[in-house]
């Protein structure tokens, strides 16, 4: 009997270590430190969800086939070849917003080019199109490609418009993506950012949405440094559980 009672005692002593040794890993932090460069998609995925765009980072895994999201590029593509003579590099996959590209085929590829006939849009001339950007932010670079500029006017009076094409279903724009676009574009033209109006346009059904207080270079900084309230002047890590 007293041969069974410590049998069993070991395996309470074993599960206690385990049990222990599991709790103390949930409640542990892997700190992830940002990269020196972020893209535009990457810095809208930061401010969603920061703990799980730390686990990308600390594991990163292959990106698997995206068909959705190359008709996405070839939409993008084509709204260039409509305006442009010159054929501009195509953006990056990694470019476009998550979940924006919700092209299901080739016929949905072709009603989204007659939908965006259907658009104000179509009748204007952009002033640039996927015009790519670097922008300096809390020491880091955060790089993208705005879909369209429109300008009016010329000289010091001048006023651009920034227009995002967004082909999802659902209105999903998230007005941290026209900020940045905002910001890059005033900083890149020497103009305030009071210059500069954003948009989305959701191209299946023609609705345009103009977000408005579009946070400035200050909230953007914030964001980075992981002090959304002004609150934690410490650097930005992003934090994964192990």
């Amino acid at each position: 009997m007293y041969a069974i009672r410590s049998y069993y005692a070991s395996w309470d002593r074993d599960l206690d270590a385990l049990s222990g040794e599991l709790l103390r890993a949930r409640r542990s932090v892997t700190e992830v430190p940002l990269p020196a460069s972020l893209t535009a998609s990457q810095l809208l995925r930061l401010a969603e969800d920061p703990d799980g765009f730390a686990q990308e980072l600390a594991r990163p895994m292959p990106r698997p086939p995206q068909p959705a999201a190359r008709r996405g590029t070839r939409f993008h593509a084509w709204v260039e070849a409509r305006f442009e003579e010159l054929t501009l590099p195509l953006p990056d996959l990694e470019e476009l917003p998550d979940g924006d590209a919700e092209i299901a085929d080739e016929r949905d590829l072709e009603a989204l080019k007659e939908a965006f006939e259907r658009t104000e849009y179509a009748r204007r001339t952009p002033y640039r199109v996927e015009a790519p950007f670097q922008l300096s932010l809390a020491g880091r670079v955060v790089r993208g490609r705005i879909d369209a500029v429109y300008k009016e006017g010329d000289g010091p009076d001048a006023t651009y418009e920034i227009v995002d094409w967004k082909t999802s279903r659902a209105p999903t724009g998230d007005p941290l993506q026209l900020a940045v676009y905002r910001l890059a574009w005033a900083e890149q033209q020497g103009v305030p950012p009071e210059s500069v109006t954003a948009a989305f346009l959701y191209v299946r059904t023609g609705d345009v949405v103009r977000p408005e207080g579009l946070p400035d270079r200050p909230a953007l900084e914030r964001l980075l440094l992981g002090d959304p309230h002004g609150d934690q002047p410490h650097g930005r890590t992003a934090g994964a559980g192990r």
